[in-house]
């Protein structure tokens, strides 16, 4: 398991801030914001993502039956905190099998929702035809949210995005087919905003997914 920050766009080493530069640098994407390093899901891992974020951590909220927390990722620094998150879950999907669904929300340009998208990022660009209606709404925070298809993403995958709270919101499932689970309206929760009963997460086994 990787123990220092990467870049959130292609994966690459970073270097810290120093005599030359005041960010974090990539040498093929010059200035982000670092990936930090996965560890493996907990309620308290969680917890320090959602501590530092100054972006939602938006999780489907109560989990659909079977679902587990399989993993959560940021990228950002001690000093301007979380400015993506990404968080992923698993569960039997709508035609049977595993599903996985992963949800980035993320600021302009960081990248980390196109990377694993695996489309050429750092935002949706062109793969989302913003000019026809949108293929499906999910409740993000109370809010009826727009999502549209992300064409152009390899086809093991379903990719879908949109804004909410101003930001981009990805939605990421495995395998393809499951992306049917965006057609039930799914309820999304800032986890900012929520309580204690978040302690009562499910969590699962660390997805590879997060690690790609």
């Amino acid at each position: 398991m990787r123990g220092e920050p990467s870049c959130p766009k292609c994966g690459g080493r970073v270097r810290a801030p120093g005599l030359f530069a005041d960010s974090w640098q990539c040498d093929v994407h010059g200035s982000v914001h670092p990936l930090q390093p996965v560890v493996p899901p907990s309620v308290e891992a969680l917890g320090v993502v959602v501590h530092r974020s100054q972006v939602p951590v938006w999780m489907p909220w109560p989990l659909p039956v079977g679902w587990l927390f399989t993993g959560v990722a940021y990228a950002g620094d001690d000093r301007s905190g979380g400015r993506a998150t990404a968080v992923a879950c698993s569960g039997p999907g709508p035609l049977g099998g595993i599903g996985e669904l992963l949800l980035v929300a993320e600021e302009l340009g960081v990248g980390l929702g196109a990377r694993y998208a695996g489309i050429d990022g750092p935002d949706p660009g062109a793969g989302m035809a913003i000019e026809k209606p949108p293929q499906t709404k999910v409740l993000a925070a109370g809010r009826p949210t727009p999502l549209w298809h992300v064409n152009g993403a390899p086809h093991d995958r379903a990719v879908f995005a949109g804004e909410a709270r101003g930001l981009w919101l990805w939605a990421i499932v495995w395998p393809e087919q499951s992306g049917l689970l965006m057609y039930d309206e799914l309820v999304l929760t800032d986890l900012r905003d929520a309580g204690a009963e978040v302690e009562l997460l499910p969590c699962g086994a660390l997805t590879p997914r997060l690690l790609g």
